[in-house]
């Protein structure tokens, strides 16, 4: 833990944004880095200009990538293109409308040139292509959670979620080969062309109005519930003042300052400036304001792009991610009676297994998937999955009808849920996880790292079950090593080991040479530490195999 972590960010903490944004326009990839090439992650590709990760060259490069990828798919819709508030992503905005109107396709943009929530193009995906032959898609400038000095983009196909990673990994090459040939074949016409051209959408709008559709607003509205809601100077900013205004809600937003310095953030736990809103200390303003006589019932916040949700009860403070997650399960699947009896739902392998035992009790079918909102898009889509989860803080749900609301991360969504449980059932969303861990139990749950370099890493997503010789784990025969997952049967890039009351899944980094050990007990912390000691050990030994 920093020294300065939940306090005040300090000048020196901070972004010289005119250094960022002059690397983006004059940096150049050196394709002979690794980490200057082209990536998609689980969440779109994301780096600094400042390292020569995420320069104009990269956006270039993947806007003509996905102009071509689209048109070798027949995708001959609109391309719904959002932004959030980090200071990179205004010129990767700028530089992406260039290269798609220069090849001629449909961009669609805010009609109040305003930043847009990850959910609401996602949103706006689906709506148009119930209701058009022609098939839209779309493009997110966004690097999430991540510091003011990170950009990120990422596409998402006419399914409205992230996309699979046969389209990612196309796009990607693609991108890189444009960069190694000097963006010699790509088209690109004058911002001020590209920025006429475009067409409008009320992202907003379209979304605000709809949300009837998805969450019980009259009983929030008629049960008074007091609401505090912190955008994080991210992309939500104009949106929960919208939300409260047309649907008459007792919400405040009480924080509305947009910097991309984010001078006004507390540090995370690593002394780095994170607008993750399921980190206590990144959280502190908000966690401090709900501390003694609060005039809130609830407060909650987002991340910059608003896919992530963070949840503060008065009672429980910042509630963990895991815990939220199960409450919205108990309670969505007992007051959604247009979802069908076979309606599942949907986690992936590290999050929280009281998640599983709720589900066994209502008598559910779970769909347990690898990490990457991407797994859950097909259920989604065709209502086979009513809830979509994962453990950092990033759901969605169908609409009370049973048909999909959106097929990414809703973090909007989840935060007006947890007013709507507290109006209907009178409890916090802490208080109804406090009960249900009298029901099934209560786990401990943390992450950690493990050091690992790229040759180990890449041997530990390629382990098998026959690779792990070990029979127990603290003291519990092993009942299941996984390494893909039950739900889909796709690899999870990793490993899991499983026992009656305990668990750890391991995966590689991405981006650092570590691996994450997820782990989980119902035998409280010390047994939790006793899985994570022997989780190293034997995901060691299974390296040295």
């Amino acid at each position: 833990m920093h020294a300065r972590a939940g306090r005040q960010a300090l000048p020196e903490d901070l972004i010289d944004l005119d250094a960022l944004i002059g690397a983006y326009g004059s940096g150049r990839p050196d394709m002979a880095d690794p980490a200057q090439r082209v990536v998609f992650g689980t969440s779109g590709h994301r780096g600094s200009a400042l390292d020569g990760a995420f320069t104009e060259s990269h956006i270039l490069a993947i806007a003509q990538a996905v102009a071509e990828y689209r048109a070798a798919q027949g995708i001959d819709g609109p391309l719904f293109v959002g932004r959030d508030t980090h200071g990179l992503s205004e010129p990767a905005w700028r530089t992406t409308l260039e290269v798609l109107v220069g090849n001629g396709v449909e961009v669609l943009i805010d009609a109040r040139d305003g930043f847009t929530p990850t959910p609401a193009v996602s949103h706006a995906i689906l709506a148009y292509n119930r209701d058009n032959s022609r098939q839209a898609d779309g493009i997110l400038i966004t690097p999430s959670h991540n510091p003011p000095r990170d950009g990120g983009i990422k596409y998402n196909p006419p399914s409205g979620g992230p996309a699979g990673s046969d389209a990612t990994g196309a796009i990607a090459a693609r991108a890189n080969q444009l960069i190694e040939g000097g963006l010699a074949e790509v088209k690109r016409v004058p911002f001020d062309r590209a920025y006429a051209t475009a067409g409008r959408f009320d992202f907003l709008g379209a979304y605000i109005d709809d949300l009837p559709s998805v969450l019980d607003l009259d009983a929030i509205r008629d049960a008074g519930v007091r609401m505090g809601a912190d955008p994080l100077g991210g992309a939500a900013v104009a949106y929960w003042g919208e939300i409260a205004h047309r649907h008459r809600l007792n919400l405040t937003v009480v924080n509305d300052i947009v910097d991309p310095r984010w001078a006004f953030m507390p540090l995370d736990a690593d002394g780095k400036i994170r607008m993750d809103c399921s980190s206590p200390s990144a959280m502190a303003n908000l966690i401090r304001m709900m501390q003694g006589g609060s005039a809130y019932d609830l407060a909650f916040g987002n991340d910059a792009d608003a896919d992530r949700h963070g949840i503060v009860t008065p009672d429980g403070g910042l509630m963990n991610p895991n815990h939220f997650l199960a409450a919205a399960v108990a309670y969505l699947f007992v007051n959604r009676p247009g979802w069908g009896p076979d309606v599942a739902v949907g986690k992936t392998l590290v999050s929280s297994s009281m998640i599983d035992r709720v589900v066994a009790g209502m008598g559910r079918r779970l769909l347990e998937v690898p990490v990457g909102f991407k797994h859950f898009v097909p259920g989604l889509l065709d209502g086979t999955v009513g809830f979509g989860g994962e453990e950092s803080a990033g759901a969605t749900f169908l609409r009370r009808d049973g048909t999909a609301w959106s097929t990414d991360k809703d973090g909007l969504l989840l935060c007006l849920l947890a007013a709507e449980i507290q109006a209907r059932t009178g409890q916090s969303a802490s208080q109804l996880y406090a009960g249900l861990t009298e029901q099934y139990g209560a786990p401990a749950y943390a992450r950690i790292d493990a050091p690992a370099d790229r040759t180990q890493k890449a041997r530990l997503a390629a382990l098998s079950s026959a690779d792990v010789a070990a029979t127990t784990l603290a003291g519990q025969p092993i009942t299941d090593i996984l390494t893909k997952a039950p739900g889909n049967g796709e690899a999870i890039g990793g490993l899991k080991v499983v026992t009656a009351d305990a668990w750890f899944a391991a995966r590689p980094s991405g981006t650092e040479d570590v691996y994450k050990i997820y782990a989980e007990s119902f035998l409280g912390a010390d047994h939790l530490a006793q899985v994570q000691a022997e989780a190293k050990t034997l995901v060691a030994a299974a390296l040295a195999g």
